[in-house]
């Protein structure tokens, strides 16, 4: 990997190009993609690959969408966005249509514009600069745009390392940064804990044990909990939130003798899996109710049939400030934008939870839109931004493959 300034000239998109770029943006958008129906999508964005004259371009079993350029004789570097979107929830709320692409005032809105179909477009046109040297790239770039990342970030992104049998090297993540850099983020773990109570009727409770009231003191502990997390200094601190809440009676004029609670629990560094789970059983001891703890199994079908499952269970991770992959991608953006990066970490989960926090592959983040849009009705990008990040993706590549 070079340590030098890179140059890019060679690669520079071509303002035809970036107009492709921007009409191909906007027919994601307007291509629905909730997850696990991610298949318009995936066609389309295999068809466009095709079209465009990449080389090597399939659909796993799982359909995710893979591409890959160069000899196979050096470093392996992937690029990784996934296809699906969150659901749009109530569209009157929407500034635009979210499924229109509304193009106005040179900026693309809709969902999935930030999170995260502006950066998978980006990485396309991106690459397509490298078509023309693929005689030079001395190794593999590989363009992953994975499945159901919204409800299991990581799942998808491991069925390609440990079934499709790639091997990445170093990984960079689409999510958004504001086309600045990010080098981690928190955990993230969603338990069940099961509330048990005893039925009986509702004209008499005092023959039964409510579990939504023993529940209800569930929540209040967990509320106090949130204030003495562990905290770190560059993730921030841990955090724990009630995000669900269920009962189970035999009717409305019944006592439920079954309560679920579920919780978000964001992990950072320092923090375990385990203890955060410990944490919330001695919290049950203490209190003296009646309930057990288990981390959620994901496990819903893709979109081709095929079934993956996973524990809801993942480690914070954050890559050295001063790795190559950190230093070589700064420096490009220097030479595509003129201005140093800033440096940080996402408020959310990614993908880098498995690439990094299991599979231990250095791992980066670089995207266009601004994060704090993710799962908000006022999402919307920059075209500006989607050309700015392809020549980094371009570049990129190129600073570390390219002979």
């Amino acid at each position: 990997m070079r340590n030098q300034p890179v140059s890019i000239p060679a690669l520079a998109l071509e303002w035809v190009a970036a107009q492709e770029l921007y009409q191909f943006a906007q027919q994601l958008v307007q291509t629905p993609s909730p997850s696990s129906q991610e298949g318009a999508v995936a066609r389309l964005i295999a068809d466009q690959m095709k079209a465009l004259k990449f080389p090597n371009v399939y659909i796993n079993d799982m359909g995710s969408v893979i591409a890959t350029l160069g000899n196979g004789n050096g470093p392996m570097l992937l690029y990784d966005a996934h296809m699906d979107t969150v659901d749009p929830g109530t569209p009157d709320r929407w500034l635009h249509p979210p499924y229109a692409g509304v193009i106005d005032n040179n900026i693309l809105y809709g969902l999935g514009t930030t999170d995260m179909k502006g950066a998978l477009a980006s990485m396309i046109y991106g690459a397509r600069q490298l078509l023309p040297y693929q005689n030079r790239i001395n190794g593999t770039l590989v363009l992953a745009f994975v499945v159901q990342q919204e409800p299991c970030e990581g799942l998808a992104i491991r069925v390609l390392v440990e079934q499709d049998g790639f091997q990445p090297d170093y990984v960079l993540l689409g999510a958004p940064t504001n086309l600045q850099i990010s080098r981690g983020q928190r955990g993230r773990v969603m338990f069940k804990i099961s509330v048990e109570g005893k039925a009986s009727h509702g004209s008499q409770p005092e023959l039964g044990q409510n579990a939504i009231y023993a529940a209800a003191r569930l929540v209040f502990s967990v509320q106090l909990l949130a204030d003495d997390l562990p905290k770190d200094p560059f993730l921030g601190p841990g955090t724990i939130a009630v995000t669900g809440i269920g009962s189970r009676g035999l009717s409305l004029n019944a006592i439920p003798d079954l309560c679920k609670v579920f919780v978000d629990r964001r992990l950072t560094l320092g923090e375990t899996v385990g203890s955060a789970q410990a944490q919330i059983e001695s919290l049950i001891r203490r209190e003296d109710i009646p309930a057990t703890v288990e981390i959620t199994t994901y496990s819903d079908p893709s979109y081709t049939g095929v079934v993956h499952t996973a524990s809801e269970a993942h480690p914070a991770w954050v890559l050295d400030r001063g790795h190559p992959l950190v230093t070589t991608l700064s420096q490009v953006i220097q030479t595509v934008s003129g201005s140093v990066p800033g440096v940080g970490h996402w408020p959310f989960s990614t993908d880098g939870v498995y690439t990094m926090g299991q599979a231990n592959i250095p791992t980066v983040g670089f995207g266009p839109g601004n994060p704090d849009l993710v799962h908000t009705c006022e999402e919307h990008i920059g075209l500006d931004d989607l050309k700015t990040a392809a020549h980094v993706y371009a570049g990129l590549a190129a600073a570390m493959l390219m002979e």
